[in-house]
């Protein structure tokens, strides 16, 4: 077992996507109610101007990201779903589309945990997601550091109701543990380079890319 030292730091160091705390505006205006009302959430160190997402999105959530622990993941999680309840209570046929990045999609991952039945015509693309069930030894990095990280944050699942989710996981310790932590920081920044196009993942996708190969979302 690691030192508790060298489990904070360590916990402190996985889920990083940038340096800068994000915190979002006071209020924005809700976006058009035609297509996809497409919102993403970055990870660690990123802002709600900067989070690494590209494509035609209406909303980036801004919450604190600075220490990856269950506090901020709650903080995103309250913001997205202020956020998406708004978007839905304007224009409640529209579909909405979920990104997440390494904390961000904990905090997506959590979201469709605890919303999935009251929230109907939604799904998620979760990139690097600290909280990732995968096959025997392949969980999400954080799960050695529960009892750091703290709830929600903590722990592996796939609660996920009828929700279809695209889960995105390389060779990368932050999504799986099996594969060391010596592949942090390099595979976790460099290993995702087209999965942040948003435009690039369809609204109804319900599966899982692992270490380049794909599978069923039960798998």
């Amino acid at each position: 077992m690691r030192a508790r030292k060298w489990a904070a730091a360590s916990a402190g160091l996985v889920l990083t996507a940038g340096l800068s705390v994000a915190q979002g505006p006071a209020a924005q205006a809700a976006a058009p109610c035609q297509g996809t009302y497409t919102i993403v959430v970055g990870g660690t160190g990123s802002s709600w101007d900067n989070d690494g997402f590209t494509g035609n999105i209406q909303q980036h959530v801004g919450y604190p990201t600075q220490i990856p622990n269950g506090a901020s993941a709650r903080a995103g999680v309250n913001e997205l779903n202020r956020l998406v309840r708004d978007q839905r209570a304007a224009c409640p046929h529209q579909h909405v589309k979920m990104g997440g990045y390494s904390l961000g999609a904990a905090v997506v991952h959590i979201w469709i945990t605890e919303n999935w039945q009251t929230f109907g015509n939604v799904n998620a693309v979760l990139i690097a997601d600290p909280k990732r069930q995968g096959p025997p030894g392949a969980n999400g990095g954080a799960v050695p550091y529960g009892g750091v990280v703290g709830a929600p944050l903590a722990g592996a699942d796939r609660f996920f109701g009828n929700v279809p989710v695209k889960t995105i996981c390389h060779w990368d310790y932050v999504c799986d543990e099996s594969a060391g932590i010596w592949t942090y920081p390099h595979n976790h920044v460099a290993n995702y380079p087209h999965d942040f196009d948003m435009d690039h993942h369809d609204d109804s996708a319900d599966e899982e890319w692992y270490n380049g190969a794909w599978h069923p979302a039960s798998w």
